[in-house]
């Protein structure tokens, strides 16, 4: 397989059929790793674990979890290691798009809501699965990589974006606390946070990615959109051991984005 090799590893991609997630997965499969998937829609789940398969997986599951319960990630990982003996990379993706344009628009209950997953749901689903890579590196074998998805409101304020933003920037900073306590055990930890990426979240209106296009693309020095399909090389990264000595940091996939003049 060459420097990205991820045979023999399980990587867990939460909200994996579909958009960013199923683009990170995508890597790891090309790249012959076992993949379980986390999402709630089950025909989606269907389609994307016979994509991952014809790509070259040699092994997909997926579970219907939902990362806003606490006791459903358990059991979530209870039938992972189940199946699977045992996990390497976890790439917690999951969350919801910003639906307020002010502040003073978003509904109390909206915040707390939004949490549930964007924040609450992917620290239970990185401390989770950094407690079986711990206990794997105590028995002797050292690894592990715990991924979580950031965005550009990592660095940008978005006007009325801020449940968004906030669980962004909450994760990113749990991110860098488990690179901090969990190296000692051969366990990284690191955040991508993409640029604007025209996924199945924004509607499958060819009408919105022309707008887009013509709007965002023309910003970045590369002069194109984002797809999940740019997500393969860092997921397949991410997951290989050739990632080994990378751990707090966060890699910006945006087509150059934040740099332009």
């Amino acid at each position: 397989m060459g420097l990205f090799d991820c045979s023999g590893k399980v990587t867990m991609v939460t909200g994996g059929n579909g958009g960013i997630g199923f683009g990170f997965a995508m890597g790891v499969a090309k790249m012959g790793g076992d993949i379980a998937i986390w999402a709630r829609n089950a025909e989606k789940s269907a389609a994307a674990k016979a994509k991952l398969l014809d790509a070259g997986a040699k092994r997909v599951e997926a579970y219907a979890v939902d990362v806003g319960s606490q006791d459903a990630i358990l059991a979530g990982y209870d039938r992972l290691i189940a199946d699977f003996g045992r996990i390497d990379c976890v790439f917690a993706n999951s969350g919801a798009s910003p639906r307020y344009d002010s502040v003073f628009d978003m509904p109390d209950e909206h915040w707390f809501e939004f949490q549930k997953v964007a924040l609450h749901g992917a620290f239970f689903t990185l401390r989770e699965g950094a407690r079986h890579m711990k206990a794997r590196a105590e028995a002797g074998e050292r690894g592990g990589s715990l991924v979580a998805c950031g965005s550009l409101s990592l660095f940008q304020g978005l006007a009325g974006k801020m449940e968004y933003a906030a669980s962004k920037c909450a994760v990113a900073a749990v991110i860098r606390c488990l690179a901090a306590e969990l190296g000692q055990y051969g366990i990284r930890a690191n955040v991508v946070a993409p640029g604007l990426i025209i996924t199945p979240m924004m509607g499958d209106n060819p009408a919105v990615e022309k707008h887009l296009e013509g709007a965002y693309a023309p910003q970045t020095p590369l002069r194109r959109l984002g797809y999940p399909e740019d997500f393969e090389g860092i997921g397949a990264y991410l997951c290989s051991d050739a990632s080994s000595f990378m751990t707090g940091e966060t890699i910006i996939i945006d087509g150059g984005y934040m740099i332009r003049p």
